[in-house]
């Protein structure tokens, strides 16, 4: 979820995959080795990491802590799978990052950043935590933990729409800033496959349902369709999801005629 400096959205809620029992209709998003990101990414500056425990005397605190035993060490290294997503190399124009506060607290919801101008905050939820490892499952709790943590740190890292408005007051600039972090999130094997795609609706329902959409276009348009419609940003202005996909695949494309290509191969809709 998305912050824009001290304005919390309740809609953070979203990040949390609901599940579901059917079965697998699509090939689960290919995820790109991580011998790749490390390559590439391993000298890049993702920013200094302030770790801080606000809750230490809950259950959910010592749980995080069980299972991420150096949370800057591990914050930095979902920073550079995220850069690996959205940018082909450290030399393009990337948002930047000087400070990451990164803050475990005893709240309601699940996790959501802040701040601006490169100086970013985050927190995560030890009322979240507990809930997560209500089963005692520490696989299914850290697949959660990193999962959020690829969603939130997208927000930190991604190009934002320019001449629309911003994240409060444009549906457009929502849906992108929300369907592009979920997009990473499924890039990277952060959601349970077919099993956490959202049916039907929109791709300006953003979060999931446009995330499994624009990672199905990576998949299945062009490899590189997340960084150029990540860097559309810059060269589409004022900034559309019809202009961008242009931008991305070429003229050629609609983005409601891919919405609905889309739609027909997952097995949504009849053609």
């Amino acid at each position: 979820m998305f912050q824009k400096k001290c304005l919390v959205y309740a809609v953070s809620l979203l990040i949390v995959a609901t599940g579901c029992n059917t079965q697998p209709k699509t090939e689960q998003a290919k995820v790109e080795p991580a011998s790749a990101v490390e390559d590439v990414w391993k000298k890049y500056d993702t920013g200094k990491v302030l770790f801080e425990d606000k809750a230490p005397n809950t259950e959910g605190s010592k749980i995080y802590h069980r299972i991420v035993t150096d949370p800057e060490s591990y914050i930095q290294e979902q920073a550079r799978t995220v850069l690996a997503t959205l940018y082909d190399s450290p030399e393009d124009s990337i948002a930047p990052v000087y400070e990451i506060h990164y803050t475990l607290e005893d709240i309601k919801g699940v996790s959501a950043k802040g701040g601006d101008h490169g100086n970013i905050s985050i927190f995560y939820s030890t009322q979240h935590i507990e809930k997560s490892f209500a089963n005692q499952d520490t696989a299914k709790l850290f697949f959660e933990t990193r999962g959020v943590l690829l969603h939130e740190l997208t927000h930190a890292y991604q190009l934002e729409p320019q001449g629309i408005g911003n994240y409060g007051n444009s549906k457009v600039f929502w849906a992108f800033i929300e369907g592009m972090a979920d997009a990473v999130r499924v890039a990277n094997g952060g959601f349970h496959g077919e099993a956490d795609r959202p049916k039907g609706g929109n791709y300006m329902d953003g979060y999931r349902t446009a995330g499994y959409f624009f990672v199905w276009l990576r998949d299945n348009k062009d490899k590189d369709f997340l960084r150029k419609f990540n860097r559309s940003t810059l060269e589409v202005v004022p900034w559309s999801f019809d202009g961008a996909v242009k931008y991305a695949l070429g003229e050629q494309y609609n983005i409601d005629e891919l919405w609905h290509e889309y739609q027909i191969a997952v097995g949504d809709i009849k053609e």
